[in-house]
């Protein structure tokens, strides 16, 4: 067998990763164990003690740890282990260090396996019979055989009693919920073919519907022409997307704390997008959203699959425009295949990797602070605008993300307080400061700068899809070319990047499910999801469409007593709606349908 995994293609080496060389570790150590206990027969019964103590200890440690990581991810997100527990496994360095960083590990793990100590002393006390006196072949049979049938009890009752999880309230399924079970759910669902788990309509239909909501497609596709209203503008573009940046934490939408003053001061220089949705809740998500303008498809975002490449792109266009393209971020960008899908999309990175160590002030495990890369963000645009040609460059923060350690004396919160808070307010003092160095360049006066969030800092709540939580703060900034105003329809994140295009009086051929809101055709909507449930907000209804060809409508109506303007604000009350309003749930099977249809067929390529 050892040799097998060596050698042979085995389904560890299917998955890939490290499994061939845990598989070989695996087995080498049985072999080893086995080789003791059959050449070394006095000290038979001393090692079987040792082995069946340490594996009792072992069983133990990961029962109760189980249990910790639960909490801690309730903590965090809100629910049991889903799709993001399953992503996170992958970038295990990232990850683990995060939660160095964020919890007091070593406290933690030292009642842990004191714990798990106490209680395998005791279960070994009672237990030792078995390996004192072996049990014959028959015994081992029996207990084999129980085994087994208890094995076969709980895989057919887990899943029974996760049938029983129904109700309205999506707190209380969580809670309810088997951890293991939602996570072996979650990695079965990685990747879910929209044709065989969701309701369909003919797709000729489905295109027919699309058509009504984005003016001048033809045929199965979105292939349209844009053009602008005037000559092109060809300004630089600068795209800050801001990590797990929610409305509520700016001043407009209802935050007390004053923790974004800069960005609530620049967003009243600026064009207002107040009533915007993040497609997603997780950062890919985001950057696919702003990046190829595409609906949100079910399971894993186009930035994490395999065909993530050549695709239609904002990049794409800037660089038909004769533009440089940078993609900027202050981690490692292979976290989250991010480096892949960019390089594979046209544009230059620039991460942690290419800074200096005299660039790095100060750094945690997801790369370096947002000072720094807003340090090297500045030096790379001057480079830049020295080659005569314009720039489009989009730039990713990382601060504002767990352990939220970030250098001390920069904000009234310590950086070591780690509080979200706290990075939520350097992120904001980063930006401030990567302005002010901004504004003293050659190039800032012919330069567009886009902010938005890539998703909230939250995704859980009382409904699949909590509206508040993917609610995101957006602004378009250029003064002396873009005059200060507020937007307040209903808009998706997708439609970011196709509106400041517009205003650019950009002429292409566009495939963007994405539309320039400014234009009288534009039909207010959002898309929001999660990797399994498709919404569409649209006439204050919310339509979900989930696996099992399942269908959910909920009646939205603002919230009484919101203490903010009312083009901020967030809170709606969602209740089941009694009448199916059929339009809207062939208005949402036609956008994820066809989305998914042209990502099947490669026809969303440049």
């Amino acid at each position: 067998m050892f040799l097998y995994i060596a050698f042979g293609n085995t389904i560890l080496n299917e998955y890939g990763g490290a499994l061939p060389e845990i598989g070989m570790a695996f087995i080498g150590l049985k072999t080893l164990l086995f080789g003791l206990l059959l050449f070394l027969p006095k000290y038979r019964n001393t090692i079987r003690f040792w082995l069946f103590s340490f594996v009792i200890f072992l069983f133990v440690t990961l029962i109760l740890q189980n249990a910790i990581s639960e909490f801690f991810f309730w903590n965090e997100f809100g629910v049991k282990y889903n799709f993001i527990a399953v992503n996170y496994l992958v970038y295990t360095n990232e990850v683990i260090g995060n939660i160095m960083e964020s919890y007091p590990v070593i406290p933690l793990f030292t009642v842990l396996f004191i714990s798990s100590g106490i209680i395998t002393y005791f279960i070994v006390k009672y237990s030792k019979t078995y390996i004192e006196a072996i049990p014959t072949f028959s015994e081992k049979l029996k207990i084999s055989g129980l085994y087994f049938v208890m094995l076969g009890l709980s895989l057919a009752t887990i899943p029974y009693l996760a049938t029983k999880e129904n109700s309205q309230n999506i707190f209380a399924n969580e809670l309810q919920s088997n951890g293991i079970y939602k996570f072996y759910l979650a990695f079965l669902n990685s990747e879910l073919d929209y044709f065989k788990f969701y309701k369909t309509i003919p797709s000729n239909e489905a295109y027919a519907i699309l058509k009504n909501q984005i003016n001048g497609i033809k045929n199965e596709s979105t292939t349209r022409k844009i053009i602008g209203k005037g000559q092109e503008i060809h300004k630089n573009v600068v795209l800050i997307t801001i990590e797990s940046f929610s409305a509520d934490f700016m001043k407009a939408y209802g935050n007390e704390n004053n923790i974004t003053p800069f960005l609530d001061k620049l967003a009243l220089e600026s064009l207002q997008f107040t009533n915007l949705y993040a497609v997603g809740n997780r950062t890919v998500r985001g950057l696919e959203a702003v990046t190829l303008c595409f609906p949100p498809t079910a399971g894993e975002s186009v930035v994490k699959r395999k065909d993530n490449k050549n695709k239609f792109s904002t990049g794409n266009i800037f660089k038909q425009k004769g533009y440089n393209v940078k993609y900027l971020y202050g981690g490692d960008a292979f976290f989250d295949n991010m480096e892949d899908f960019f390089t594979g999309n046209g544009y230059d990175i620039v991460d942690n990797k290419t800074l200096s160590l005299h660039e790095i002030t100060f750094s945690n495990v997801w790369g370096v602070c947002d000072e720094d890369m807003a340090n090297k963000a500045i030096q790379i645009m001057n480079t830049e605008s020295e080659s005569g040609k314009p720039f489009f460059n989009h730039w990713m923060t990382v601060s504002n993300h767990r352990p939220f350690t970030y250098p001390n004396n920069k904000i009234d919160i310590p950086g070591d307080a780690k509080s979200r808070d706290g990075g939520v307010k350097y992120t904001d003092y980063a930006l401030k400061q990567f302005f002010t160095l901004a504004k003293k360049q050659s190039w800032f006066k012919n330069t567009v700068f886009v902010i938005v969030a890539d998703h909230c800092a939250s995704s859980a709540g009382k409904t699949e899809l909590p509206l508040e939580k993917y609610r995101i703060p957006a602004l378009i900034y250029s003064p002396g070319f873009i005059a200060p105003q507020k937007y307040i329809q209903l808009m998706s994140q997708i439609d970011v990047m196709p509106t400041l295009m517009g205003l650019l009086n950009f002429n292409y051929q566009s495939k963007f499910y994405g539309q320039d809101v400014l234009q009288s055709d534009y039909k207010p909507r959002a898309l929001i999801a999660t990797y399994q449930d498709l919404g569409l907000i649209k006439d204050d209804v919310l339509t979900i469409i989930s696996p099992k060809q399942k269908v959910k409508q909920f009646q939205l109506s603002l919230k009484h007593d919101q203490k903010m303007a009312p083009e901020f604000q967030l809170y709606y009350d969602q209740e089941v709606l009694n009448k199916e309003r059929t339009d809207l749930v062939r208005e949402t099977i036609s956008y994820y349908q066809t989305a998914s249809d042209l990502l099947k067929k490669k026809k969303y390529e440049k």
